[in-house]
């Protein structure tokens, strides 16, 4: 799971920060659906849609991009697929946005000129490394922040959104969420750490027995694989070794292949 996956599993689960983030804190999540929707013919699939459900399409649709490296073409591609998706699905919708999250603005590429109207009607870019965090700012922005966050800084913002999380949700699922996503993307950040030192690090019970973590821990195990074949062990073995499940030591040996 990748840093970017994460992004887009916080907004799923958490629609509400999505719209915090692009100064829409009024806007009702339950009108809204997230998928990534597939476009068949072209073999394609958007990263992200907030897309109404039925009775609410005279709210507009936001496709969510989040970019982390340098791509010449992106403006070229995102608006593409914006429009392959509207010939495909033909959605009730009259109005749309294209939400653009770089975590830097050096990743950032200029439109073209020919893409004016488009830009200034439509597109809306986010710049994560530049989101001031003020005492009174809501856990968006601090979540979001936290995703680029320098090392040396991301421990306290953590620990300052995980005490923000246990006073601003009283409902205990929705704070397991938030918690298990904080914690989700501290362990992504400090990947040489093991887990007993970020444990040491932050309150760890809640994440632990989330779905994340569960995936989190697969994964890690996952790299051990080829260090247990180069010594011989059966797929038997090696799953009884790792604790995981046969058909997800054969799949994974199946792709590495």
């Amino acid at each position: 799971m990748k840093t970017d996956v994460i992004f887009y599993e916080l907004i799923k689960e958490l629609p509400q920060i999505f719209f915090e983030l692009i100064d829409k804190a009024d806007t009702n999540p339950n009108i809204y659906t997230f998928i990534a929707p597939e476009v068949k013919q072209q073999s394609f699939r958007l990263d992200g849609l907030f897309t109404t459900i039925k009775g609410f399409e005279n709210e507009p649709m936001y496709f969510v991009e989040l970019q982390t490296y340098k791509d010449e073409e992106f403006y070229e591609r995102l608006f593409r697929e914006i429009f392959v998706y509207f010939r495909q699905y033909k959605p009730a919708n009259s109005d749309w946005y294209a939400i653009v999250i770089y975590d830097r603005r050096i990743h950032g590429t200029p439109p073209h000129p020919r893409y004016q109207a488009l830009v200034q009607q439509h597109l809306r870019c986010i710049y994560l490394n530049e989101l001031s965090i003020r005492a009174e700012d809501s856990l968006a922005i601090g979540i979001a922040k936290l995703f680029v966050e320098a090392p040396a800084k991301a421990t306290s913002l953590a620990q300052q959104l995980i005490t923000q999380a246990r006073e601003d949700f009283p409902d205990k699922n929705l704070q397991k969420k938030v918690l298990a996503f904080i914690q989700a993307i501290v362990f992504y950040k400090f990947a040489n750490l093991t887990l007993e030192e970020i444990e040491a690090m932050l309150d760890l019970d809640e994440f632990i027995n989330t779905r994340l973590y569960e995936s989190i821990l697969t994964k890690t195990k996952l790299k051990l694989v080829s260090k247990c074949v180069d010594k011989g062990m059966s797929i038997q073995e090696i799953a009884e070794f790792l604790e995981l499940d046969i058909e997800i030591i054969r799949k994974y040996l199946q792709e590495k292949s």
